[in-house]
């Protein structure tokens, strides 16, 4: 049996704050109590690690990452292995990755494609969604099997005919099975096939730069489909998850399905939060780099994202990381914006950023841990296994400096990309020590860890609608 114990930090959590000791043992929780009682002081352990000054948080869930994902004739720089390097570094200590149905083959040979990618090269625990692209009699009959195996949340595109879209029936098909067996919808809600037609209008007049991508995806398109992703989904009696929500109408619309008692959820990323329509106007084509889809909006919609997070309209903060270098992947679009690889880098970020808006006064501490590990962790099956700081909950536990400071930049990031969403950016807090299932995979700034360390995780149903 090994025994880690970690003394004298404040251990938050998203329902709690306390100064605890917390003992590990055979890669779980133990126990927890508080700092100088003699229960705490009786613990002994082969290696016991000083938070006194730190907090003690449960590592992050990233409920949105693309690694190794093919798109626009390129793939995200990431992979399996440098994606959760760089995402332990950041203090996230489970991904849930999409894998990807192609129109023509199965949902088993998608999935089967991405267990390969990621077994053995993981060094933090994953899960995956599955992304439909085809519904059909199969598809339908394949996603029951799915939920039964731990594979729970589908996600679907009105976005890119083409390549992952569905239509209105499709996507009613799949939400109505997933009434029937557990599973959640989660929705690229972008009305596509409108988008198209205003990508086109904009090349022909020759407005060819990065930051006409951002113009032709307007917010208005966005809230038009996440309108209607929720009333198909309350015409199927099913529940729904919104990934990357960016526009304030799109909101607008979530925050009046709730308000209905529509099992409906929200989750934006730090992109939408910190980042803005300012950034894609970057000039030298230097704007390329912050294309990413929904789009990035104009300053104004992050006051109205931040008071989603308050008021709980949205649940989530995932980064929707999928890289692509600037150089020789970007710059596939020059000329014509509409061929820019779609994504960020960001999987490092989530956990800082958020901490800074701690600092900012936007959110609470215990806010910051139900939106970065508990929640995400609860949304999608895995809680209290992971999420969460408790006895019996995986060892998944960062130390993290709430005064250090730090710069953001991609000279120092250890995400396979060229660039950083975020250069320069000065930050408070960072991670210090960072435990996957009690093993070290971060320790006092040095990486610890190893490819393969990193376990598949099935999920149960989503724990909001038990």
């Amino acid at each position: 049996m090994s025994r880690t114990v970690i003394r004298g930090g404040l251990v938050i959590t998203a329902s709690d704050e306390i100064h605890a000791d917390v003992l590990i043992e055979d890669g779980r929780i133990a126990a927890l109590a508080a700092s100088g009682t003699p229960a705490a002081e009786a613990w002994s352990a082969e290696r016991t690690i000083d938070a006194t000054g730190k907090y003690v948080i449960p590592g992050g869930v990233d409920a949105h990452t693309h690694m190794e994902l093919p798109f626009g004739g390129t793939f995200a720089s990431d992979t399996f292995e440098t994606g959760t390097r760089a995402a332990a570094w950041g203090g996230t200590t489970t991904i849930v990755d999409f894998a990807v149905q192609s129109v023509g083959h199965s949902l088993r040979e998608g999935l089967d494609a991405w267990h390969a990618k990621a077994e053995g090269n993981c060094a933090i625990d994953y899960a995956f969604h599955m992304i439909v692209s085809d519904v059909n009699q199969e598809t339908l009959k394949e996603m029951d099997l799915l939920v039964e195996e731990g594979v729970t949340s589908f996600k679907q595109f009105m976005a890119y005919p083409g390549v992952f879209y569905s239509d209105d029936g499709q996507i009613l098909r799949a939400m109505q099975r997933s009434a029937e067996n557990g599973g959640l919808i989660m929705m690229h809600a972008e009305n596509g096939i409108a988008i198209d037609v205003l990508v086109e209008q904009a090349l022909a007049r020759g407005e060819t730069d990065p930051r006409y991508h951002g113009e032709v995806r307007k917010a208005l398109l966005e809230a038009e489909a996440t309108h209607r992703a929720i009333k198909l989904a309350q015409v199927a009696g099913a529940p729904l998850y919104v990934v990357h929500v960016s526009a304030m109408e799109a909101v607008a619309e979530l925050a009046r399905a709730r308000d209905e008692g529509l099992n409906v959820f929200g989750e934006t990323c730090p992109q939408y939060l910190f980042l803005s329509t300012d950034n894609l106007a970057e000039p030298d084509f230097e704007g390329s780099k912050y294309v990413c889809s929904t789009p990035l909006r104009p300053k104004e919609h992050q006051a109205k994202l931040w008071q989603g997070l308050r008021t709980n309209d949205l649940q989530v903060v995932s980064t929707d990381h999928c890289p692509f270098c600037f150089v020789g992947q970007k710059e596939l679009g020059r000329g014509d914006f509409s061929k820019i690889p779609n994504g960020l880098p960001g999987v490092e970020n989530r956990m800082d950023l958020l901490h800074q808006a701690v600092v900012d006064g936007h959110i609470s501490r215990r806010r910051w841990i139900e939106i970065a590990c508990a929640t995400p962790a609860r949304m999608f099956g895995m809680y209290p296994k992971k999420g969460t700081i408790a006895p019996g909950a995986d060892a998944d536990v960062v130390i993290y400096d709430p005064h250090a400071e730090q710069i953001i930049s991609a000279e120092t990031h250890h995400m396979n990309v060229d660039y950083s969403a975020y250069e320069g950016k000065r930050l408070t807090g960072r991670v210090e020590t960072v435990l996957s299932r009690g093993e070290l995979v971060i320790t006092e700034r040095e990486y610890t860890g190893h490819a393969g360390h990193g376990t598949y995780t099935p999920r149960s149903t989503c724990q909001y609608l038990n």
